[in-house]
């Protein structure tokens, strides 16, 4: 008993000793490590290696005395100065004053009373010779006798309106200059990629949220659009656009999309208003605005090519018609037929007729209106030649036509 007692003694000796040994060493680990950084920390500041900075620099800096025990202490008091500044509000602050309410107002009743119909948005790209110019939309100034724009600061202010144009859904009004201060710098939508950040300036709901901001991003590029411009439940347009999650609601339509540089790359023309659908919006891209905004500047509307002729899809007539009425070959179950043939006109001259089926332009087979009118707007300019196959009674036939301005027929 006495020889385990003096063993079990011996043996707890040894342990303390063991673990008072590892404390001191952990002991003189932490005081070195202490020491290094001490030492290393003036060396990583002098060549910027931290992720912060410790020591305040320049008028940042402030020196105070402080009387605490009757010994001065100097304190150092370092102001820190959150950047608040980003990309986006430096585009929104570049081109919001540019965005303007537009008051589309409307006489009613029998005694002539005007009254507000509605309100969209607009954009002021140009300042030239004492006046400005703002790109709307259509829509939002259809049917109006008198048209006012609401500027950035409140003011209201008359506009008139230089021309108009549904199939693209473009406007453009004049105004005086004198109160513009800011104009839009117009980009370019060519390049424009999904992803890529943008923000919606607007008047959604109304005057009262003027100025809104949405930020968002593209969600996709060339969408296309049916457009049913005359009600009779058949597409006579399709309208490419830029898609966008950025909130565009009643009251944006006009108004700007704009990219990280703060330059406008779209119109923002029509939003999905569906129960189930969120965050998709729509917007004109500017590089196809341009040249329409141009055109209804300078002329009132918009130079296209002109034909002179009424037409209709084969889909949208019976089969039967297509052998009995038209003498279709049986293999032709795409194509335009005519309607009508203004006498004079570029077809009429070309030697087209009523009942003539329109099958190819320029080589490019032609499925129905929409790719006729697509082919001839967007390819062709005024004084072009445009060949042209098309088929009457069962045969086929080849003309040329040469495609004037209908304000010059």
């Amino acid at each position: 008993m006495g020889y385990y007692d003096q063993n079990y003694e011996q043996n707890n000796s040894k342990q303390k000793g063991n673990r008072g040994g590892l404390f001191l060493t952990a002991l003189v680990g932490a005081a070195l490590g202490a020491l290094i950084v001490i030492f290393t920390i003036p060396i990583l500041l002098k060549y910027d290696i931290l992720p912060y900075n410790l020591i305040p620099k320049g008028p940042e800096s402030n020196q105070t005395t402080v009387n605490g025990t009757g010994n001065q202490q100097e304190i150092i008091q370092s102001q820190v100065n959150v950047n608040i500044i980003s990309g986006v509000t430096e585009a929104v602050d570049k081109v919001s004053d540019a965005v303007v309410g537009v008051i589309n107002i409307q006489e009613t009743g029998f005694w002539n009373d005007t009254s507000e119909a509605g309100t969209g948005s607009g954009v002021i790209y140009k300042k030239e010779k004492g006046k400005a110019f703002i790109a709307t939309n259509h829509h939002v100034i259809a049917g109006a006798s008198n048209v006012e724009v609401s500027l950035s600061d409140g003011t209201r202010i008359p506009a008139q309106v230089l021309g108009s144009d549904e199939m693209m859904d473009l406007a453009v009004l004049q105004i005086d200059g004198d109160r513009i201060n800011t104009v839009a710098e117009i980009g370019s939508s060519e390049n424009v990629r999904v992803g890529e950040p943008v923000i919606a300036i607007g008047n959604p709901l109304g005057l009262e949220f003027s100025g809104s901001v949405t930020q968002g991003i593209i969600s996709g590029v060339e969408r296309t659009i049916p457009q049913d411009l005359n009600g009779d439940g058949q597409p006579d347009w399709q309208a490419e656009v830029l898609q966008t999650d950025a909130a565009i609601n009643p009251g944006n339509s006009g108004g700007a999309l704009v990219n990280i540089q703060g330059q406008v790359i779209g119109i923002n023309s029509m939003k999905i208003a569906e129960q189930a659908v969120e965050g998709i919006g729509f917007s004109i891209p500017i590089d196809m605005a341009m040249p329409i905004i141009e055109d209804l500047e300078n002329f009132g509307e918009v130079r296209r090519p002109f034909m002179g002729v009424g037409l209709r899809s084969l889909n949208e007539i019976p089969s039967y018609h297509w052998q009995e009425t038209l003498k279709l070959p049986k293999q032709i179950d795409e194509g335009v037929f005519l309607v009508n043939v203004v006498p004079n006109s570029p077809a009429a001259i070309a030697g087209l007729k009523e009942l003539d089926v329109i099958v190819e332009l320029d080589g490019e087979p032609i499925a129905d209106v929409l790719e006729l009118r697509k082919h001839l707007y967007i390819e062709k300019n005024i004084g072009d030649t445009m060949d042209v196959i098309y088929y009457r009674e069962g045969k086929k036939y080849k003309t040329q036509m040469h495609l004037v301005g209908e304000n010059t027929f």
